[in-house]
């Protein structure tokens, strides 16, 4: 009996003891915060993207006889057929038929116009490739077109999972074929 009251005494003592202690939060080893991790990421992109415009533009620079454009959304595109009657381009509530090609910057291909058989697009309302859902709208039918479109515009950091990789600018070659509202096109 007595050893269980001076085992009862006992934890009853480290309890109160335990509990009566102040404790003092722990400081963390590293103060990294999220903002410096970002600033460190967006100076990343920019030394990447200014890599990328270089290589274009010493391609641009190589090939004075072809007018490259320079869109507002960070690509340049280049006429290799234009259609100067027509003034409809593709918007939202169209479906734009194409075919297209896409290279890599030194003009190895990477999925060839057959791999990637004719293309239907209902304009703003699919999930493609950044650079093409932008140049596809300054189409009109029957046209040819050439974007140099640096990674950012393409796949990114991520890449397709299969050919295109990491961080690839790409060429792609486009022929918008068609162009008609989405009422008239049957499923």
């Amino acid at each position: 009996m007595r050893k269980v009251f001076l085992t009862a005494l006992f934890l009853m003592g480290i309890v109160l003891t335990g509990c009566s202690q102040q404790q003092q939060a722990r400081r963390p080893v590293s103060r990294t915060s999220g903002s410096a991790f970002i600033d460190k990421s967006v100076e990343r992109n920019r030394k990447l993207i200014a890599e990328e415009e270089a290589i274009i533009d010493s391609i641009i620079k190589s090939n004075p006889h072809i007018d490259y454009i320079a869109s507002d959304k960070g690509y340049w595109y280049h006429y290799e057929v234009k259609n100067t009657q027509d003034t409809v381009t593709p918007k939202r509530g169209d479906v734009a038929f194409f075919n297209y090609d896409v290279k890599d910057l030194n003009g190895n291909t990477i999925y060839s116009e057959a791999e990637l058989r004719p293309q239907t697009y209902y304009v703003d309302k699919e999930n493609i490739m950044m650079g093409l859902r932008s140049g596809i709208k300054l189409m009109r039918e029957g046209e040819k077109v050439t974007f140099l479109f640096p990674s950012n515009m393409g796949y990114g950091y991520h890449g397709d999972n299969n050919k295109i990789g990491v961080n690839q600018p790409l060429v792609c070659t486009v022929t918008l074929s068609d162009i008609k509202p989405e009422t008239e096109v049957k499923e």
